[in-house]
């Protein structure tokens, strides 16, 4: 009797889905993560294949939960839109995130980010930017035949994926989508929308007022017919034999 050897099976490997670490460690870091992030979203709010996260774990191995990062924004060409708990690229049709940002904080060593160019280098991104707040300092790198090349001069940059334009002449980074709108904060976001509805309002306002005063005088035409009405009916004339 030949006897059936069973191979054991292989533990199920486990993803998480945190890595323990706060998304930002200051308000200044956590103000720009929102502000690249949403303002991103934003362009690509009706294109249903780009996807957009923020401080989310990217696994770009198979079997291998040990190789993973947090960009702090991640944009996805060539992905669907939807709630994910981790980026798991052999789930993603083998997709690697084209574009990442890292924003500084000063817990952020060099070894730290040294370690984060090599694993974006390595594994697929085509364009990594990274912008220091307290310096107003964004240095960035863009792949070319041997991987990841630095930019020399990021001043009026426009982002070959994204095609948005980093503007560096002021206190601190402006960066403008396509249409050279500027990428707004949130606080700012809330005002714009403040405004537009208060002109909705005032427009809205405006149409009732003149809806009543149209109103107004087209019964103040009728009293005036109904008054000469009366008057030629007390003549002995018949108004309706007029018309």
């Amino acid at each position: 009797m030949v006897s059936q050897i069973q191979s054991p099976t292989q533990p199920e490997v486990i993803y998480p889905e945190s890595d323990g670490q706060p998304m930002a460690n200051n308000t200044k870091q956590f103000r720009w993560i929102f502000v690249v992030e949403q303002n991103i979203e934003a362009m690509y709010a009706n294109d249903q294949n780009v996807f957009v996260a923020g401080d989310l774990l990217w696994y770009p191995v198979e079997g291998r939960n040990n190789i993973v990062n947090a960009p702090d924004v991640m944009v996805a060409f060539g992905r669907p839109k939807g709630d994910r708990g981790s980026y798991q690229q052999w789930n993603e049709d083998g997709i690697a995130p084209q574009v990442v940002f890292e924003i500084l904080s000063p817990s952020n060593s060099k070894n730290e980010m040294d370690k984060k160019l090599l694993f974006y280098d390595r594994y697929g991104v085509e364009e990594y930017y990274i912008y220091n707040p307290d310096n107003n300092q964004l240095t960035g790198w863009l792949r070319g035949e041997d991987g990841l090349d630095a930019i020399e001069s990021l001043e009026n940059w426009v982002s070959p994926w994204l095609k948005i334009r980093f503007d560096l002449s002021g206190s601190q980074l402006q960066i403008y989508r396509p249409d050279d709108t500027r990428f707004l904060s949130y606080i700012e976001i809330c005002q714009v929308l403040e405004s537009e509805r208060d002109r909705a309002e005032l427009a809205e306002t405006a149409l009732r007022q003149r809806a009543e005063l149209a109103e107004t005088a087209l019964e103040e035409e009728r009293s005036r017919s109904q008054l000469l009405a009366e008057r030629l009916r007390e003549m002995g004339i018949n108004p309706d034999e007029l018309t």
